[in-house]
């Protein structure tokens, strides 16, 4: 689901050259970018991504490869693969069918995570066309269960077969817990489970969507977004929610313990943050936002401070040139090292043609 902000906000974007499919041989990336003026916490990037929407882009444990989803010919929806670090061996690891979303390295690299519509039919689902009345939207599509598999997409393993949406899953960095959004109890909250499904928690109980949670590097918290607020029309999200959709336009970062408790709102900007992501220090979170101009689909990464809320603005992605719009300029879901040393992050910036997001890396500089 994070990704459809890629392919519904984002119109921008060129191919510098095409990615090779899976098995085909791919030769080192060596293409690297300066970073824009201002972006004084990076250093150079390297581009790995060279054309389709490529998304949500992870390090495995040992952080030798990524996983990430990508659309891509043959395929008209997100598929999930793997490349190495510096955007070689690229493997399709999903089955091909349906659309699949939000995948992640289970502890030791030998299996994956990620969730996928295709128990639903081979065909991916249609995304919602736009109406006005409505506005912007995003489809929680109830055919999406977990699965894991093994790192080259055989031996398929189901978690989830409640009835609605269960999606979003990643790892806890003690490798223990599972953490995901489910629409199982009629509302979209937070849930945790073991690796192989059972033990499952909840975690989150107020009304409005909750998601893209990631634990702190200790295990004992989460950070994620939000739809909750004070003035919810709540029965107004429950009847998108019958539909198969959330309205993502106002999502605040929000952190919790795994239990659910001490529950703290780090933003209150009444814009689109979303994709939070713990620093090492485990006292600061990187998130994307259009908090600069939200009406607008200019997203950009943020640093904030978990004791403070002390916030930074970390990159400034933003078109000059005449006639382009500034839904064109795309910076998102961050993931650094363990060391802290780099930041993994998806962006459409270098690019020309519409609708084509990279994933790239950069040394990251505190």
């Amino acid at each position: 689901m994070r990704t459809l902000l890629v392919a519904l906000l984002v119109s921008s974007c060129a191919v510098l050259g095409m990615s090779p499919l899976a098995g085909d041989g791919v030769t080192e990336v060596k293409l690297v970018h300066e970073p824009f003026e201002g972006e004084k916490h990076l250093g150079p990037l390297r581009q790995l991504t060279f054309g389709g929407e490529n998304a949500e882009a992870y390090w495995s444990n040992d952080e030798t490869r990524i996983i990430f989803q990508s659309t891509r010919p043959p395929y008209t929806a997100d598929q999930i693969y793997t490349m190495k670090v510096d955007g070689t061996d690229l493997r399709l690891v999903s089955t091909g069918k349906g659309r699949t979303t939000c995948s992640y390295f289970l502890p030791g690299d030998e299996r994956i995570l990620y969730a996928s519509t295709h128990l639903g039919g081979d065909a991916p689902p249609t995304p919602p066309r736009f109406n006005p009345k409505i506005g912007y939207v995003w489809p929680v599509w109830s055919t999406y269960d977990i699965f894991t598999a093994k790192t080259d997409g055989s031996d398929l393993v189901r978690l989830t077969d409640t009835p609605g949406y269960d999606a979003e899953a990643v790892v806890s960095l003690k490798g223990d817990r599972i953490v995901f959004t489910s629409a199982r109890d009629g509302d979209l909250e937070l849930y945790t489970m073991a690796l192989d499904g059972s033990d499952v928690k909840r975690v989150t109980e107020s009304p409005g969507y909750d998601g893209g949670a990631f634990f702190s590097p200790d295990g004992k918290q989460l950070c994620y977004r939000s739809a909750w607020r004070e003035g919810l029309d709540v029965e107004a999200d429950r009847k998108l929610l019958q539909d198969q959709l959330v309205k993502p336009t106002i999502m605040e970062i929000f952190v919790c313990d795994v239990d659910g408790r001490n529950r703290m709102q780090l933003t209150s900007n009444g814009a689109a943050n979303f994709g939070p992501y713990w620093h090492p220090d485990g006292k600061r979170i990187i998130f994307s936002s259009n908090q600069h101009d939200s009406k607008s689909g200019n997203f950009e990464l943020y640093l904030v401070t978990v004791a403070t809320k002390e916030l930074e603005r970390l990159t400034f992605f933003q078109r000059k040139r005449e006639g382009a719009h500034r839904a064109d300029d795309f910076d998102c879901f961050p993931m650094f090292t363990r060391d802290g040393k780099r930041l993994l992050f998806c962006s459409n910036r270098h690019n020309e043609k519409p609708n084509e997001t990279n994933v790239f890396v950069a040394e990251w500089r505190d």
